[in-house]
């Protein structure tokens, strides 16, 4: 089910969220970060989230528009929400641009805007985990699921599906050594 799929691709989401936020963990420290990691995480956000996750969710919440107002009001602009994300992305692409060309920046400036990138990400699907998704499934029809369903792309995950690109290889193995550690901290 659409609802299901968006929800997992939040999991993946927040699983990325971690990484970036482990790795300016490690740049605050004054150690170098994985920037093959970093870049990938970006990367992902740039492609994946914007091409196909937020095109479906917008799709989903334009059928909520029509069947419950009320509901859809509720969430607010969910657009907008998405296009502030891509802003913020895009600050968190530069100023990793610029640490990797070492501009002179601020160490305190750089954690600003990454945190800011993560906070906003978080609240955002928190938001559509608790209010917008619960509100889709209680309002749109079955036929309303079929149709937004035939205008998928058919467009693959290309870190979390069976055919992942090359250039997340670095990202995968990191997200292997993280549930390998997580894993080993419960036994």
């Amino acid at each position: 089910m659409i609802i299901e799929r968006l929800s997992q691709e939040h999991r993946n989401i927040e699983t990325l969220l971690t990484i970036l936020e482990r790795e300016l963990e490690v740049f605050d420290r004054g150690e170098r970060p994985d920037y093959e990691v970093i870049r990938a995480v970006i990367s992902y956000f740039e492609v994946y989230p914007e091409v196909y996750h937020h095109p479906q969710e917008d799709r989903v919440f334009a059928k909520l528009k029509t069947r419950d107002p009320a509901a859809a009001a509720k969430i607010g602009d969910l657009a907008r929400e998405h296009q502030k994300g891509a802003q913020l992305l895009r600050r968190v692409a530069r100023v990793v641009d610029g640490v990797l060309a070492d501009r002179e920046m601020l160490r305190e400036n750089v954690d600003i805007i990454v945190r800011d990138f993560i906070a906003h990400e978080r609240r955002h699907v928190m938001m559509e985990d608790r209010d917008f998704f619960p509100a889709a499934l209680k309002a749109l029809k079955p036929q309303d699921w079929t149709e937004i369903a035939s205008a998928e792309t058919g467009l693959k995950d290309p870190l979390f599906s069976d055919v992942a690109e090359e250039r997340f290889d670095a990202l995968r193995a990191h997200i292997l050594r993280l549930e390998q550690e997580a894993e080993a901290e419960r036994k």
